[in-house]
């Protein structure tokens, strides 16, 4: 089990995304689907944004599950 924080996670998925969309190789495929790179890169911002809200530091001294 992968134990990177999930936030870093995230903002390696989003790095490989604007990779992805960079690429040669990429920009001349021609093809149809229904979900867009544009929709990954929303679902990433907004998972982003839910993981940092719901983000608890279990590091702080007193902090006991």
């Amino acid at each position: 089990m992968n134990t990177q924080p999930l936030p870093d996670l995230i903002n390696q998925a989003q790095q490989l995304l604007t990779q992805i969309r960079q690429h040669p190789q990429y920009q001349r495929l021609q093809f149809d689907c229904d979900v867009t790179l544009g929709d990954v890169s929303q679902f990433f911002n907004t998972l982003q944004w839910e993981a940092a809200a719901s983000t608890v530091d279990v590091e702080r001294e007193g902090f006991f599950q």
